[in-house]
């Protein structure tokens, strides 16, 4: 009788610091973790940026003007811009997520194009709203 071949142990290392910069996730994992940053960024603009943006708006037609005159600025243009990402993102995530959740995609290979195919539906809407919000037409 021959001798059963012994397979070395795989050997898992840490990533280290300079690692991580490096290191490519998978496009679901990438999903997954914007998916969260997108839900926190929504949550906390919600009180600071979101609420007091459309209660000036809807308040009068001067608190308007002058709300109109604020978003004008570009930098709140770009922080707009930002939420604008983060919702879309996130919506687009929670449906993958609830398919994910009736059980269809759960296998590998779909799992990864739906996340592939979110982060690029979310980039594509940012962008078309994005150059609506800076009046390119």
């Amino acid at each position: 009788m021959s001798e059963p071949a012994i397979k070395p142990r795989p050997q898992f290392r840490n990533l280290g610091l300079s690692d991580l910069l490096t290191y490519r996730q998978p496009p679901a994992a990438l999903s997954s973790i914007l998916h969260r940053i997108s839900g926190a960024l929504l949550f906390l603009a919600l009180p600071v940026i979101l609420v007091p943006l459309f209660a000036q708006s809807v308040q009068s037609p001067a608190t308007f003007a002058a709300m109109q005159s604020w978003v004008a600025n570009p930098f709140c243009k770009i922080i707009l811009l930002v939420l604008m990402w983060g919702y879309f993102h996130h919506f687009c995530a929670g449906i993958r997520y609830l398919t994910l959740d009736l059980h269809i995609g759960n296998a590998r290979e779909p799992s990864q194009r739906s996340g592939a195919l979110v982060l690029g539906i979310g980039l594509a809407l940012t962008v078309v709203f994005g150059l609506k919000l800076f009046g390119v037409w």
